[in-house]
């Protein structure tokens, strides 16, 4: 079942929470849109800081969003600008895309991500990243899970790409593995994560599953 649908689904509520939280009610089409459109926007904008997650949570009069990155300073800027400008360009983003109805306040919260090569989410972008330079997929997938098995607490990992690998002709896809991925079991604690390489070629997607023991109610 996991190879069919998102993993961090199928345990929300478990293992994990949802991304977006707050109070809905029957505006909930309404706030869907602007979820999407902060997702997007952020996503865009800060395609380098090594994004984990972005979470968003909703009150009467407030949006607040928190952004956890392996490169917190790279969102800050000098002095906590950074932040402004984004908050102010989201805003104005927003009030644009909703036809003047969005109103709240925005407020951003960054959380660093200590340790990126323990997201599934950052790795995946930066198997990516070095597609996209050129570096033989091969070796970016071993790069990657030489580096994910030598954290701490870390039993097992898969990653997969597929596309035209090295500018074929025929789509196909690889992987490598290694470690237990039990991924039929509710409790077992397994990070996803997927990202897209846009090549000269092709798109190539990029999955990575990280393993970290189970958790027990």
């Amino acid at each position: 079942m996991a190879k069919k649908t998102n993993i961090k689904i199928l345990k929300i509520r478990k293992l994990d929470d949802w991304k977006s939280r707050g109070f809905y009610d029957d505006k909930f089409p309404e706030y869907l849109k602007e979820d999407l459109i902060i997702r997007e926007f952020l996503q865009k904008k800060l395609l380098t800081a090594g994004i984990d997650s972005i979470d968003i949570e909703r009150t009467s009069s407030t949006v607040k969003i928190i952004i956890k990155s392996s490169k917190p300073g790279f969102i800050l800027g000098r002095g906590g600008k950074g932040v402004e400008m984004l908050e102010k360009e989201l805003r104005e983003k927003l009030f644009k895309e909703t036809k003047g109805t969005f109103s709240k306040l925005i407020k951003i919260e960054i959380v660093e991500v200590k340790n990126p090569w323990l997201s599934a989410q950052i790795t995946a972008q930066w198997i990516a990243f070095q597609l996209e330079k050129r570096v033989p997929y091969r070796k970016a997938m071993k790069m990657a899970l030489t580096k994910i098995l030598e954290q701490k607490g870390v039993q097992g990992a898969k990653i997969l790409v597929s596309g035209r690998l090295n500018g074929v002709t025929i789509a196909r896809d690889e992987h490598i593995e290694y470690g237990r991925l039990p991924r039929q079991n509710y409790r077992s604690d397994i990070d996803y994560g997927f990202a897209q390489a846009y090549c000269t070629y092709g798109v190539i997607g990029v999955k990575v599953w990280i393993y970290k023991g189970e958790k027990l109610d």
